[in-house]
């Protein structure tokens, strides 16, 4: 938290000028903010937050139940500790255009550096799931506009996700996305893409950074990192991955307690303390407590 140096306009700036650099920036998702910490030290381009795992960290299915404000202030918690840009989903907007309006600049006023909003009705569903329901491009187009129009830097990225390859199939979806580009997305999510084919045809149909889904278990294969770079991709994001990695080690922890009756056969696989300590940054916040607390006062008056 002390430690982090730039401002949210700054890593805006940096998020902007890494889509126009040509590479593939990677962002995995953080499910808290130590992990956001974690994503930075490894050298990753940017921290996602999603909206699956915020509503799974509070013990609910991704159909719609989390709110605004609980969105907003996951993502502020996670903005604040990182230098790199982030970016949040915030599904269909939380209602009519004016609520998704009043979101993204919620969201920006959090530190974030851009949000998606997709064009599934309410309650949405995951996007990976069948029995998926779509809005009427119109409605979707007033979403964009209307969280277009409420961004105040011009810098905070808005992305529109479009959940159509499911239920209109992909011409009709990249007709839709041109049309959210037309109302004022500055990214588009394709998701739930079959095939590399299909990755493609949307590169080659859209002018502006494209993003790509590698969620796993999903309906997309596994692309790596030089096949999205050859397809022309701008941003890849892995939205689960860590939360699956967490919650894996901790059924086969628990299970090993329960087993053994102790954690000693398990020791490896966790984090030791000293490395949580570096990722918090004991030292440093012990320094900069000393550098203010650790004075003596003069018994001599000075003026």
């Amino acid at each position: 938290m002390l430690f982090t140096k730039k401002s949210a306009a700054e890593k805006r700036e940096a998020f902007r000028k890494g889509l126009a650099s040509g590479k593939l920036l990677q962002f995995p998702g953080a499910f808290n903010p130590l992990c956001a910490q974690m994503i930075e030290r490894k050298g990753f381009d940017g921290v996602y937050i999603s909206g699956a795992v915020m509503a799974a960290d509070l013990c609910l299915p991704d159909i719609g139940l989390a709110t605004m404000t609980e969105f907003a202030e996951r993502g502020q918690q996670i903005a604040r500790v990182t230098d790199l840009p982030s970016f949040i989903d915030i599904d269909t907007g939380f209602g009519e255009p004016m609520a998704a309006a009043r979101t993204v600049r919620t969201m920006e006023e959090a530190g974030l550096s851009g949000c998606h909003i997709e064009d599934q009705v309410m309650p949405k569903r995951c996007g990976h799931l069948d029995g998926k329901e779509i809005v009427s491009t119109d409605v979707m187009v007033q979403r964009v506009k209307a969280a277009a129009e409420a961004k105040r830097d011009p810098n905070f990225v808005l992305i529109a996700r479009s959940d159509a390859r499911a239920v209109e199939g992909l011409e009709a979806s990249i007709d839709r996305m041109k049309a959210y580009v037309d109302a004022g997305a500055d990214m588009i999510f394709p998701e739930a893409m079959k095939s590399e084919q299909e990755f493609e045809a949307v590169r080659k149909a859209l002018d502006v950074p494209i993003l790509a889904n590698m969620t796993e278990f999903g309906k997309s294969r596994l692309l790596n990192k030089k096949e999205l770079e050859d397809l022309g991709f701008n941003v890849v994001i892995y939205p689960v991955t860590t939360l699956r990695l967490a919650m894996g080690a901790c059924d086969r922890g628990l299970d090993a307690i329960l087993k053994d009756g102790d954690q000693n056969n398990i020791l490896d696989e966790m984090q030791h303390r000293r490395d949580l300590y570096d990722l918090l940054r004991y030292h440093e916040y012990n320094k900069f407590d000393e550098s203010i607390y650790n004075f003596q006062v003069s018994d001599t008056p000075t003026e």
